[in-house]
């Protein structure tokens, strides 16, 4: 194994804090010692290996040793970068690999990716920056990868209740209160933006009260037409109105013994506002078109997303009934102020829906998971379900890719997620062209190298397209091209 005239205890080793470990791979001296110094001066841990059998020996080391990040050339004696990427999918699967190469191509770019490679570079490098960027990204997909993994095998323990998920301190403390209040008998208003959830924490009260054996009735109070209304929630009487040619009970006097959700409270009507306080105080429910009580035993839950508290400063809710309804208030808090629960979320959504669906979809790449995270979610919980049950019944593949979440979710993050506001920016032309060279690859794998197709997703012009790659070849190629910063001087093609 070639060390760069160090011995490779020194060289695998540095001071603590160091950011990460690399494991380089290339049979050129030159190349190991200025890669070697590049990742000494910028903290990272790193070994060196010179054939695809010594980098075997080192995947195969303990696990404190073995690396974050390999970087391989594309060409080595005794095999290939994408022969050691498989190997090192098999020993190592959380390893995320940067394949380099002096020589590159369109159709080996590709390769490289639809082998597993997480980025492609060319040698020589234009800039440190260069490589130093590439391992920073392979490190926070790694950390992705880690992320995902430990969510999949502990989703379970963030299941609070039903379909509500999360491990954020807002969720523990909602589930602390179901836990608490459910098996009550006190009267709940449960508000909260659309899409939160409202619906879920009522239905996980009434599963944790006393009246669990009994069926749960709902009913949306700005569904129906005042009058329609306040039948189906009181009952009539024969002749009560046009239409009523028997008698029947309203929800209130059906459900006794059980528990009644009102959904959107906020919209019930005056008339119904003032029968509904009657139901709270005296326990007892007048039939329209009735001048007889009847007594029920009921438990009344009410959810809204409107702020009752300003309804009743603008009169349009009654005070006294808004008392009678928030006994006890649950707010059930928007996806916005825990988005640390959406990978949480996702993952639950992906195993509800490809098992509803009999779809094979099992896990979510990083990528995917980076740009769930990184969407404003108006919608909240609801919205994103919708988004991933989407995803899986368009889908017959074992994971979800950002790709297949396109045009389902509206980003506000404009950063990579494996990047931060503090890291380094680099001038305007050279981030450009570092994002050209990057679309071009990635386009051309997706339209599997067909060039009418790549146009068509990127929305260009062939000949324009074909400008491009031409561009990209010619300065993967130009022997003249002046050497990088990284003093890697030697032009042997690989």
């Amino acid at each position: 194994m070639r060390t760069a005239g160090e011995p490779v205890s020194a060289v695998g080793s540095s001071a603590p804090g160091s950011k990460g470990k690399v494991l380089v791979v290339d049979d050129e001296p030159l190349v190991l010692r200025a890669v070697a110094t590049i990742l000494r001066r910028a903290g990272y841990r790193f070994t060196l290996a010179d054939t695809v059998a010594e980098a075997r020996n080192v995947l195969e080391r303990s696990v404190d040793e073995q690396p974050d990040v390999i970087l391989t050339d594309l060409h080595l004696p005794d095999s290939t970068g994408l022969e050691l990427l498989v190997e090192a999918k098999r020993l190592l699967p959380t390893a995320v690999t940067i394949v380099m190469t002096a020589r590159a191509t369109i159709s080996s770019a590709v390769e490289a990716m639809r082998s597993g490679a997480y980025d492609y570079l060319v040698k020589p490098f234009e800039d440190n920056g260069i490589l130093l960027s590439a391992v920073e990204r392979a490190l926070g997909h790694k950390r992705l990868l880690e992320r995902n993994h430990y969510l999949e095998t502990r989703l379970g323990e963030f299941e609070l209740f039903e379909d509500l998920v999360g491990s954020s301190t807002s969720m523990r403390h909602l589930a602390s209160m179901v836990e608490t209040i459910g098996p009550t008998e006190a009267s709940v208003l449960v508000s909260g933006e659309s899409g939160t959830g409202k619906e879920l924490v009522v239905r996980a009260l009434h599963r944790r009260s006393k009246r669990r054996d009994k069926v749960l009735f709902a009913i949306n109070c700005g569904a129906l037409a005042e009058t329609v209304l306040e039948s189906e929630l009181f009952g009539h009487v024969r002749g009560a109105f046009t239409g009523a040619q028997a008698n029947r009970k309203g929800i209130f006097e059906a459900a006794g013994g059980s528990t009644v959700f009102l959904d959107e409270v906020g919209e019930l009507p005056p008339s119904a506002q003032v029968r509904l306080l009657r139901v709270l105080q005296e326990r007892e429910v007048k039939p329209l078109g009735s001048n007889e009580t009847r007594l029920v035993d009921v438990r009344v839950i009410a959810a809204t997303n409107r702020i009752l508290g300003d309804e009743v400063a603008a009169g349009r809710f009654r005070q006294d009934l808004f008392y009678r309804l928030n006994v006890v208030a649950i707010e059930v808090p928007p996806l916005r102020n825990r988005l640390d629960d959406i990978p949480l979320l996702a993952h639950h959504f992906l195993r509800k829906y490809a098992s509803r669906h009999e779809r094979p979809m099992t896990t979510i790449e990083p990528e995917a998971l980076a740009l769930l995270a990184a969407s404003d979610w108006p919608g909240n919980v609801r919205e994103l379900e919708n988004a991933i049950e989407r995803a899986v019944v368009l889908s017959r593949g074992e994971s979800l890719s950002a790709a297949q979440l396109a045009g389902l979710v509206t980003t506000t993050a404009s950063l990579p997620s494996s990047l931060t506001l503090t890291s380094p920016l680099a001038p305007l032309a050279e981030a450009k062209q570092s994002f050209e060279r990057s679309y071009v690859r990635r386009l051309m794998l997706q339209a599997d190298g067909k060039l009418s197709d790549a146009a068509r997703i990127a929305g260009l012009d062939p000949s324009n397209l074909r400008r491009l790659l031409r561009r990209f070849e010619a300065e993967s190629n130009d022997p003249d091209a002046p050497a990088s910063s990284v003093e890697v001087t030697s032009r042997r093609s690989k």
